[in-house]
């Protein structure tokens, strides 16, 4: 199958006519008039062949192809062959390296479509304590540096948004908070359970990251120090976040042998801490856990319809990627 080239709009609208924008008639040219595409509406709906005007910064007509060919237009594309579609959005970016030290741009993502990044997976630049700042980290500020300081504390997961907002990011970002951040946050790299003035430490920085503006919190529990903390210690910071509205979402403990297992947990950390669950790239890890997906599938829709609001993802591809540490031992890490 010929792969087809994608035209991300920043926001398409379903409809054949939308409100114009203030201070211009009906009968002015569009700015821009996108042809002949396959247009993907983001509703859910099949794809249909059509023609998408633009004025300003708004969608203000998607029509059938064909309809806007005599159309008054500054510019124009042939999009025949194309997928017009919706701004992807990235749920699962590590981009911010790139956001705070590097190309803010993100050139490599905007050419594929991506226009909204949300990171958090595991780690996050905030919120930052002495603990967190010992750690080395991937987007090069180290935990010595200035910028790294100014996320310190209440406050500073809103800072360090904004430090990445402030560079010029081309994309549209927001965060979950690591969880690996949290965990650290209260009790640094150690192994072992939480004390209760490391649980309280930890809950503290949930909240806030929650007025900061996290979404929620994303943990990755193959990894270290995410490997560390116990179904009840998730709980537990999760419930901090409840109040906010906050989701958990998760690398989940297992996607191999022990992958329903840990499906049980995620679904436990929702139910028990009273949060929405969305569960990272779902996969059955292994030819010899193929077997599994049916019963994966339907430990989520049983979640579901006992009324916990739980979802997954899946990636299109059959490879993976990642560090060394993901395959040692905790006792190892």
């Amino acid at each position: 199958m010929r792969r087809l080239a994608v035209l991300a709009v920043l926001t398409l609208v379903g409809c054949a006519q939308a409100v114009q924008p203030a201070g211009l008639a009906p009968t002015d040219p569009f700015d821009l008039v996108i042809e002949g595409g396959r247009v993907v509406d983001g509703t859910g709906s099949a794809w249909f062949l059509g023609d998408v005007a633009v004025r300003g910064e708004r969608i203000v007509r998607v029509a059938p192809a064909g309809v806007l060919r005599g159309a008054p237009a500054r510019g124009r594309v042939d999009a025949r062959g194309m997928v017009v579609a919706p701004g992807f959005i990235d749920i699962q970016s590590h981009s911010r390296a790139a956001f705070l030290s590097g190309d803010a741009r993100v050139i490599s993502k905007v050419t594929q479509g991506v226009t909204t990044e949300i990171m958090g997976e595991g780690t996050t630049n905030a919120p930052a304590n002495a603990l967190t700042l010992g750690e080395p980290d991937e987007d090069g500020t180290g935990g010595g540096s200035d910028l790294a300081r100014s996320f310190i504390g209440e406050g500073g997961f809103d800072r360090w948004l904004r430090a990445m907002e402030s560079r010029g990011a081309s994309a549209n970002l927001g965060s979950f908070v690591g969880g690996g951040t949290i965990r650290v946050y209260g009790k640094g790299q150690a192994m072992g359970p939480a004390n209760p003035a490391e649980l309280d430490s930890m809950r503290k920085a949930m909240r806030w990251a929650m007025e900061d503006g996290a979404f929620g919190i994303a943990t990755a529990l193959i990894y270290p120090p995410g490997n560390f903390a116990s179904t009840e210690e998730l709980i537990e910071v999760s419930r901090a976040m409840a109040p906010y509205g906050g989701l958990y979402i998760t690398h989940m403990r297992s996607e191999a042998d022990q992958v329903l297992e840990a499906i049980d947990e995620a679904i436990r950390i929702g139910r028990e801490a009273g949060v929405p669950v969305e569960i990272y790239h779902l996969k059955a890890a292994g030819q010899r856990n193929w077997h599994k997906a049916p019963a994966m599938i339907a430990r989520i829709d049983a979640a579901r319809a006992a009324g916990l609001d739980v979802q997954a993802n899946m990636y299109p591809y059959a490879a993976a990627g990642t560090g060394l540490s993901a395959c040692l031992p905790p006792w190892a890490s």
